[in-house]
């Protein structure tokens, strides 16, 4: 039939498409859990080795690790969280912001959550890079032994470069990160399948009953055990966050098709390697390969730990725009990598912290397995916070009742603590840094919050009510000196009259001909559509109030949105239209809402932010700044 044969091109290129998505996804959304086998099953054994590892032990083990990856990453992110999204977009923010909007009297336990889940992400942006290179290159000490005293340079030499280079985008390299990041779960798939068949007892750790009983006998032993096959999980979040980049079909197909059974495939290889060669426990995932594979597995290894790195930093970007334009962090220089992916972007100043970070760690651990020990804290906190903020989701959006909200989600809940609890054993080895990372983090979010609704509240005693003001102009016997063109004013509150413009009259004493409110405001949506994009009040013949809506994965970009405007029917010449913005210098008040440290912190905050006119794209020659003194 006509139909049925104009209906194959569209499928082919919807498949096509899927697949695409699929291979790019690989490369982002699973490049950190998919160098988790470089570490994680050595240090897993490590607590139980010191008597010799027994058999039951091995796949105990190894049980613990399919069964993590199957409920925790399988059924809570790819079949679950992946569904739960803010307009096709996922992350702890994301779901905050979403959340928000009907929180009534939880939204502070609520917000509160969501910085310290951002807080913890960031944090583990920092462990992440430095862990898996330091893993990745330490294969050098079994293919090139000479090597092992510059495994640390040759680390510091990667990551150093890997940061270097964000500044000049990711689009080029992108292309290479799903099929090497394939080739990658490919490798280890072999390396697992070789293996298999050391010792077919291995497949008993599909059996539940060997984890379970695992735990059981080794008691206090077993919890310390879980913390290290955590790391086998380590990049789920990644899921969530990235849901926005390739949708949900693809992440999963990924998943399933792919990820999973290479995993799968790869753990069960090296715990049957253990069973026949106990001596291999020092490093499985190397000692799986031939010598002569060796140098091809670790130049690969690095690669795929430089793209699983890549996916954090750019996913750190990604969330601190968000938590920009969401009013959690000041304004910072945003610079675009690409003319057509607007997610690819750089932000300088995260970028050298994150640098800062991440070799501070490797120069202060100067091992994989060292560094092991302070990861995990910061992923379980995260994946704690995704599933408390879940339940609510799971209320407001999909009506589910709190019955059975809670018996869907609470074993999850209480699996993830277990998690949680077993890594915080780890606290003395080097399980403070996530955490102080964390704090850190979510002490600058919560006090930019909290300072700038603060400076709200008291410049509104001084705030003068803008349409009495414009009715007052407009009757006034002795009005001001009328000049030609348009004057811009931005504003964050519509209802009073901008500083700046008050300030314009007061020193300058003239009034522009056409005079635009222009207030800029985030939705709680990823993107706003082009239909809600404006709202346009005229005041009077000189005033018009103008709202600007961008989504919070939107860059707010208001140059361009006014030419949208005036194709629209708002008649204003760009060229001689002046911009004015009002520049406030902060003073700190002992009687301040805040305690004086945290005043300090926020006018430090403040100073750092970006230059308004940068940030939202004004022509930088038709900018004007008046300034005042504000106490805080």
């Amino acid at each position: 039939m006509p139909h049925t044969h104009s209906a194959l091109p569209a499928e082919g290129k919807n498949l096509h498409r899927l697949l695409g998505l699929a291979i790019g996804s690989v490369g982002v959304v699973y490049g950190d859990i998919g160098t988790s086998p470089l570490y994680a099953f050595r240090e897993a054994l490590k607590p139980v080795g010191h008597d010799g590892i027994t058999r039951v032990e091995i796949i105990g083990i190894i049980s613990l690790m399919i069964w993590a990856l199957t409920i925790i990453v399988t059924l809570k992110y790819v079949l679950f969280l992946l569904r739960a999204d803010n307009d096709g977009e996922g992350g702890t923010l994301s779901l905050l912001a979403l959340l928000m909007k009907h929180a009534g009297r939880h939204s502070t336990v609520l917000m509160v959550l969501g910085l310290i889940g951002a807080a913890l992400f960031l944090g583990d942006a920092m462990i992440t890079p430095a862990l898996s290179v330091l893993s990745a290159v330490e294969g050098l000490k079994l293919a090139v032994p000479q090597s092992a005293d510059y495994i640390v340079l040759i680390s510091v030499g990667i990551l150093f470069a890997l940061f270097t280079v964000q500044s000049h985008g990711t689009g080029a390299v992108a292309k290479f990160f799903g099929p090497i990041t394939v080739l990658w779960f490919v490798a280890m798939a072999l390396g697992g399948l070789l293996h298999i068949f050391d010792d077919l007892g291995i497949f008993a750790a599909f059996n539940p009953w060997y984890a379970v009983t695992f735990l059981w006998r080794e008691q206090f032993l077993g919890v310390v055990v879980l913390g290290a096959v955590f790391l086998t999980v380590t990049g789920a979040e990644a899921l969530y966050a990235d849901l926005g980049h390739f949708g949900r079909k693809p992440i999963q197909l990924a998943w399933f098709a792919l990820v999973f059974p290479a995993l799968v495939l790869n753990y069960l290889g090296q715990g049957a390697l253990v069973l026949k060669h106990p001596e291999t426990a020092s490093d499985p995932f190397f000692l799986m390969f031939p010598e002569w594979a060796l140098l091809p597995m670790v130049i690969l290894a690095t690669a795929a730990t430089i793209i699983a790195s890549q996916a954090v930093i750019t996913g750190a970007f990604s969330l601190v725009r968000q938590a920009i334009h969401l009013g959690f962090l000041p304004r910072m220089q945003i610079l675009f990598t690409s003319e057509t992916h607007t997610g690819q972007i750089y932000l300088p100043s995260v970028n050298a912290l994150l640098l800062i970070g991440v070799l501070g760690l490797v120069l202060l651990f100067e091992s994989s397995e060292a560094l092991a020990t302070a990861y995990g804290i910061s992923v379980t906190g995260a994946m704690v916070v995704t599933t408390i903020m879940a339940f609510e989701f799971v209320r407001i959006r999909w009506n589910w009742s709190r019955v059975v909200a809670t018996v869907v989600l609470l074993p999850l809940l209480t699996l993830e603590l277990v998690f949680l609890g077993a890594n915080m054993f780890k606290i003395h080895d080097g399980g403070y840094v996530p955490v102080l990372f964390a704090a850190g983090f979510t002490v600058v979010m919560w006090t930019w919050r909290r300072g700038t609704s603060i400076l709200f509240a008291k410049t509104r005693h001084t705030d003068v009510p803008l349409l009495p003001f414009v009715t007052s102009l407009e009757k006034s016997e002795h009005p001001p000196v009328a000049v030609a063109g348009t004057a811009v004013f931005l504003t964050s509150d519509p209802e009073t009259g901008p500083a700046a413009l008050l300030h314009n009259l007061k020193h300058n004493h003239v009034l522009h001909e056409r005079n635009i409110i222009l207030t800029i405001k985030t939705v709680s949506r990823p993107r706003a559509s082009e239909a809600e994009r404006f709202v346009v009040e005229p005041i009077s013949a000189r005033f018009s109030r103008v709202e600007i809506r961008f989504g919070f994965m939107e860059t707010q970009n208001v140059s361009k949105a006014l030419a949208s405007l005036r194709r629209g029917g708002l008649k204003f010449d760009i060229m001689s239209t002046s911009f004015y913005l009002g520049r406030r210098k902060l003073v700190p008040d002992a009687k301040s809402g805040m305690p004086y440290w945290q005043d300090r912190l926020y006018i430090a905050l403040a100073n750092t932010a970006a230059d308004p006119s940068d940030y939202f794209r004004l022509p930088a020659n038709r900018v004007v700044e008046l300034g005042a003194h504000v106490i805080i």
